[in-house]
């Protein structure tokens, strides 16, 4: 007996000690391995900062599959390209967090414009998706990101960042996985959904990792991924990240007299580029109040613009008596719920408007089109493909129908805006 214990002993050391050797043989071939990001956090103290910020709020399950091990190294090996993106990040990681927050939605996706644009709000892709967020034209449309010659909302990273909150809230509820979710995101959710059904079809998962994806998608969440692992252990991987400070980093100002771009910058101190990078949305070197109402400033220049912008006035034989010269200052928190927000950020977000002026606002819209038509469900309808195909919002559809989901049953008979019957 005794001997029969010693002889399993041995042997449970001999492949435990193979166990190891195997796993330092691996641990060498790809030190940059993904590692589980998930971890026991003291939520009785502050954030230190804003990576600290993130860090508290990662809710997405960890994707395990070598292409994360493949991005994760990848962006291990190139710390000064990670350090160049968070340095451009910190300009919006604040409000981000903020939009986030208040839907309550995972922190990970601040990190999602890291993966679309490199977090540059000028950055423009060959399918012509523009900003932080990297909206197609059509798609910006829809969620009312207005696109001219003079301003393009998919760049101001206020009205695109509420934008791209509301739609992957949408998706998530509409995929009920945020890799899927995701992966819509990237590629179409009506793509996603075709997808899903021919693995359905052939008897196959229809999980993200068992879909047939494009390699632009099927690399998407991995990227998020790989970036998520080093925001989560950056000295594990050797990056330095740039001090951030969980603070607004921007202040909304509201004017009332056109300002040429190059002179708000010179009034507030500043670089031009850095009131470019928060002003990224104006395409026209005069910004008029009708056009371009707001203007976003560095917090901490808010009061040199103010007070250079007075003096600036008064030169011009503007007069500066019976009130402010031609400014208003908005709260940091741009609540949506909120009077004072302003024009660019709730033009992103129709559905949610709650204050007296904007439900005003948005009774008018309402009147203006009366006329209903009746939709009935087909097979792959998304209230998402049917609001593109009448030009309205998921919001208005949902409204409208009274519906407490996005899930929709065939047959099913929707009111959607139209001119066939009146309403």
């Amino acid at each position: 007996m005794n001997f029969l214990r010693l002889f399993v002993l041995v042997l449970v050391t001999l492949v435990a000690g193979c166990a190891t050797q195997n796993a330092n043989k691996d641990a060498g071939r790809n030190p940059y391995a993904a590692v589980d990001t998930s971890r026991t956090i003291d939520l009785t103290h502050p954030a230190q900062d804003i990576w600290d910020r993130i860090r508290r709020g990662f809710a997405i399950p960890n994707l395990q599959d070598p292409l994360v091990d493949e991005w994760t190294q990848y962006y291990a090996s190139h710390p000064e390209s990670m350090y160049r993106m968070s340095e451009r990040a910190k300009r919006y990681l604040y409000f981000v967090l903020d939009e986030l927050e208040r839907n309550q939605l995972p922190t990970e996706l601040a990190l999602l414009p890291f993966v679309e644009s490199a977090y540059d709000p000028q950055a423009l892709s060959r399918s012509r998706a523009s900003g932080l967020w990297q909206f197609i034209p059509s798609t910006g449309r829809h969620f009312n990101l207005k696109q001219d010659a003079s301003l393009d909302q998919r760049r101001d990273p206020i009205a695109s960042t509420r934008a791209a909150v509301e739609y992957l809230s949408y998706l998530y509820d509409f995929q009920g996985d945020w890799y899927l979710a995701l992966a819509s995101y990237n590629w179409g959710e009506g793509s996603v959904k075709r997808a899903m059904e021919r693995n359905e079809e052939a008897g196959m998962p229809t999980d993200y990792l068992s879909l047939k994806l494009p390699d632009e998608t099927r690399n998407y969440v991995p990227k998020l991924q790989a970036i998520k692992n080093i925001i989560a252990d950056p000295k594990r991987y050797g990056v330095k990240l740039p001090p951030v400070s969980n603070t607004p980093y921007f202040t909304a100002i509201r004017k009332t007299h056109p300002l040429e771009v190059a002179v708000a910058a010179k009034l507030a101190e500043i670089p031009i580029e850095e009131f470019k990078a928060l002003n990224a949305a104006v395409n026209h070197p005069v910004m008029t109040p009708e056009i371009v109402p707001t203007i976003l400033l560095p917090a901490n220049r808010v009061d040199i613009f103010k007070a250079n912008l007075e003096t600036y006035l008064k030169g011009q034989n503007r007069p500066a008596s019976g009130g402010e010269p031609g400014l208003h200052l908005v709260a940091m928190e741009l609540d949506p719920t909120s009077a004072t927000t302003s024009t660019n950020a709730t033009a992103a977000a129709p559905t949610r408007l709650r204050s007296r002026t904007n439900a005003t606002t948005r009774d008018i819209i309402v009147r203006r089109g009366p006329n209903l038509r009746t939709h009935v469900v087909r097979k792959g309808d998304t209230l998402y493909d049917l609001a593109r195909r009448y030009s309205t919002s998921v919001g208005e559809l949902r409204r409208l129908n009274n519906l407490k989901s996005t899930h929709l049953k065939l047959g099913q008979r929707l009111r959607v805006p139209g001119t066939d019957v009146q309403g």
